[in-house]
């Protein structure tokens, strides 16, 4: 029978965020389907509209998912039966733009936001946009102290690390990103200055981020 030793090694860094993402979310109820439609080209159009004046590229706003749902409300009859009443046809549409790490920048496009005529959802998040490079060195760590935790086991047990039989990595997709701005309240438009942009003053924290990867070697 071979033998064999599996080892779980784990890789931890710390990354600099140098972008700023934001996920806005736009939705709204229409009587009949192609208003819903309709309404929602021109929602996103009067967004791309404020991206622009805060000095943003309107492509850079990009879709993450797009659907149109039946609308119903739940209320009691005078039987005191529950019963579901139709409203309409809601259409939602998930969207980000991310642009580098800069305050001003990310005062002015929550002003636009907030001052234009779409009631939006959004959050925002500090990540990196060179993600890839963030894994690589997680995959890189893990391996290294997967092999390190061998190299020590092997030799308290007495035996020596031979081939390695399998690598085993989850491949799941890794989110780095942290939301220092959590909870950040719109403005009533009514309430909004004269100036042109929110002040925005914080310094997001570096980011800890790690990963694990499994790694069997035969032993003799």
């Amino acid at each position: 029978m071979e033998r064999t030793i599996k080892v779980k090694g784990t890789g931890k860094i710390s990354v600099k965020p140098d972008t700023i993402k934001i996920l806005i979310t736009a939705s709204k109820v229409c009587k009949e389907y192609d208003q819903a439609v309709s309404r929602s080209a021109e929602d996103t159009g009067i967004i791309r509209e404020a991206i622009e004046r805060a000095g943003l590229e309107p492509k850079q706003l990009k879709t993450v998912k797009f659907d149109i749902d039946s609308e119903y409300v739940g209320y009691r009859d005078k039987n005191d039966d529950y019963q579901r009443r139709f409203e309409g046809y809601r259409y939602t549409h998930n969207m980000y733009i991310q642009f580098p790490n800069d305050n001003a920048q990310l005062g002015k496009i929550l002003y636009e936001l907030a001052c234009c005529d779409v009631n939006v959802e959004f959050s925002i998040r500090h990540t990196v946009r060179d993600i890839d490079e963030a894994k690589n060195k997680l995959l890189e760590k893990a391996v290294d102290d997967s092999i390190s935790k061998a190299n020590v086991l092997a030799a308290a047990a007495g035996v020596s690390l031979g081939e390695i039989k399998s690598i085993d990595y989850s491949w799941a997709e890794l989110e780095i990103y942290s939301e220092p701005m959590d909870g950040f309240m719109m403005a009533e438009t009514s309430s909004l200055t004269s100036s042109d942009s929110f002040d925005i003053d914080i310094e997001a924290d570096d980011i800890d981020v790690r990963d694990t990867v499994t790694i069997e070697w035969e032993i003799r």
